[in-house]
């Protein structure tokens, strides 16, 4: 089936062409009045699609009725997904594809490296009040779209288990980088523990918290609406703001084989954090005080993820060299170790900027 017939499922009968950058989801746009995004789910990455999409219009839904009563255009600040003839939001083909339509957000650029702080504190903004608007959804009605996708403690059994069986025979040639992980392990309970003893609250996190997954205004800058919204799910805020500061706190890319180049930002550091607790009024005390902990959590969790594919052989992660993953998980333990340098001056600034 093309996917012009795809298309008139949504009632849209325009020829769509490839959009986009994405490594997930076959992304495609529909040059019509309303322009619309046509993508195909990735099903080996989530195995449910409408367990996913479930999540989807729940949350999005509840968002356009707070954006509503804001005041706010709810067309513009979050995703409309379109309804397919059967009243499903999605369509699934003779092959048994999943596909979705949502409505393409006008007026906004997407930004994928950072070039200025204040792109990461209009992005922060719009990822606080994303959060500040579903604090009060509840979050255990939501599926999890990649089981214990941030479960640090299964993470560092994955990685424990990764060193024991060492697939690949590499796992002696990464001794210093294996211990790096293992003198961690109590790190890797914290986040975890606490919110499984109620120490903080379960809530609705995006996951995905890069700078590209929130539209700027091409105009002022400032953040629209927060997309990508496939990993929405119940866990802590804590995982949203430390993995965008993983990724918009660091000097260098992902992959920088030359560790001279990297170290944590701290002006991005503060951009964000300020943008960030500035919406985000429903943070407790327990997560002003993990705050800048996570962000070295989800660095840790992210490293030794990349480190355990390479143990096992390159299985997970695409790599376009044969030591791809050692270099990004020297990168992300390079960060770990400044922000450890660096982490009272972090919380100094945290305890600053909320004002407690």
């Amino acid at each position: 089936m093309g996917m012009i017939e795809v298309l008139k499922h949504f009632n849209i009968s325009v020829e769509p062409s490839l959009y986009g950058n994405g490594h997930i989801n076959d992304t495609y746009i529909v040059h019509t009045e309303p322009k619309y995004i046509l993508q195909r789910i990735n099903k080996n990455v989530f195995t449910n699609p409408p367990a996913m999409m479930e999540n989807i219009m729940g949350v999005t839904s509840f968002l356009a009725e707070k954006i509503k009563a804001a005041g706010g255009d709810p067309a513009r600040e979050t995703l409309h997904f379109m309804t397919a003839e059967d009243g499903n939001p999605y369509f699934v083909d003779e092959t048994g594809e999943y596909w979705r339509a949502y409505q393409f957000v006008d007026g906004v650029i997407s930004c994928t490296v950072v070039e200025d702080p204040m792109q990461l504190y209009h992005a922060a903004r719009a990822f606080g009040k994303f959060q500040n608007m579903l604090a009060d959804y509840p979050a255990d009605t939501l599926h999890e779209t990649i089981v214990q996708f941030h479960d640090t403690k299964k993470r560092f059994n994955d990685f424990v288990k990764a060193v024991e069986e060492n697939k690949s025979g590499r796992a002696e040639l990464v001794k210093d980088e294996i211990q790096f992980v293992l003198d961690r392990e109590a790190d890797c309970a914290i986040v975890v523990d606490a919110i499984a003893n109620g120490e903080i609250p379960l809530r609705v996190t995006h996951n995905d918290t890069k700078l590209n997954n929130v539209l700027l205004d091409e105009k002022t800058g400032e953040g629209v609406c927060v997309i990508d919204l496939d990993t929405v799910m119940p866990g802590s805020l804590l995982y949203d703001y430390g993995d965008a500061l993983r990724f918009g706190g660091s000097s260098g890319a992902e992959d920088e084989p030359d560790l001279s180049k990297i170290w944590f930002v701290m002006e991005n550091f503060e951009a964000f954090t300020k943008g960030f607790l500035e919406e985000l009024v429903s943070i407790t005390d327990k997560e002003l005080e993990l705050l800048a902990f996570s962000i070295k959590l989800m660095t840790l969790e992210c490293g030794s993820r990349f480190l355990a594919d390479y143990i096992n052989g390159d299985t997970y992660f695409k790599t376009r060299y044969p030591e791809h993953n050692l270099d990004r998980c020297r990168t992300q333990f390079k960060l770990v170790a400044d922000m450890e340098a660096k982490m009272d001056e972090m919380n100094a600034i945290v305890h600053r900027i909320a004002g407690r």
